[in-house]
This record gives structure tokens, C-alpha cells and sequence, in this order.
């Protein structure tokens, strides 16, 4: 299950995606919008994404953590539109046989989604507002997510 919606997340469909009889661990991950960046007092994001290549691009992380990680099943669902603080951007599901390789297909997944997959931020703040992230030919600070 790979995924681009306007409305909230859900981990619950997204760990019963990767369910099987032959994993033994589940790991997830569930990126949320919190009230501060970069010293700035934050009060929503906006996200954008070319829907079909951010599926495509997803779908394909998923084959390289099962290929690299050695996980069973991998599920991403990404939010687009306002996410207010507290509410989740992205999610993430891996199942494997055990948690190592579970964890560690989790990791990847994030990092390589945050890395190729084109969707766009943009932080509303006290004052102003800032597209974050890898488009402004950039790597993401630190402190972004």
C-alpha cells in the first residue's frame, strides 16, 4: 500500500497492509508537525507532491527495503494539503521476520522517501512562511522533518 491523501493518516490500515503469518516484527513510523523549527514558532505545513511519481517513487523504496533490508512487506502513506501541528505527514509500515531487519527497513524507507520522493513542504510560521527541504537545492537541516 503506497499512498498520497488529503486526509489524515491512518497507522492502523497501514500495519494491517503489512500483516503476514511469516513476520515476526512490525515497526512503524509516524512524522508529525510540531510547534517549533529552527528557532521559529510554527503554525501548520502545507504539503504538495506530484501524486503518481510520488506513489511510483514509494512503491519503488518499498521493493529496494525488501531487497536491502531483508523486510516482508512495506506500506507509506504521505499527507498532502495543511497538516496542524500535532496531526502526522507521513507514515510508515514494515513487517520482516525479525525486528532488525524491521527496524532497519523502517529507517531506509524514511530516509530514502525524504531523499527522491517529490513532495514539497512549505512552513507556516510566526511571521512568515518557507518551503523546507531538498527542492531549494539543499539538503534538509537538521531540525526539519
Amino acid at each position: 500500500m503506497f499512498e498520497v491523501v488529503e486526509h489524515p493518516l491512518d497507522l492502523t490500515r497501514l500495519v494491517a497492509a503489512v500483516g503476514r503469518r511469516d513476520a515476526g516484527a512490525i515497526t512503524t513510523f509516524l512524522g508529525t508537525t510540531r510547534d517549533q523549527n529552527a528557532g521559529r514558532r510554527v503554525m501548520r505545513l502545507e504539503y504538495e507532491a506530484y501524486r503518481e511519481m510520488a506513489v511510483r517513487e514509494m512503491r519503488r523504496i518499498g521493493e529496494q527495503a525488501v531487497e536491502r533490508c531483508g523486510v516482508k512487506s512495506v506500506a507509506i502513506a504521505h499527507r498532502v494539503g495543511v497538516v496542524e501541528i500535532g496531526e502526522a505527514s507521513v507514515a510508515i509500515a514494515v513487517s520482516a521476520a525479525h525486528r532488525d531487519a524491521a527496524f532497519a527497513g523502517c529507517r531506509f524507507a524514511i530516509d530514502r522517501l525524504k531523499e527522491i520522493v517529490p513532495i514539497w513542504k512549505k512552513e507556516y510560521y510566526v511571521g512568515g512562511e518557507v518551503w523546507i527541504g531538498p527542492q531549494q537545492g539543499a539538503p534538509a537541516p537538521l531540525s526539519a522533518s
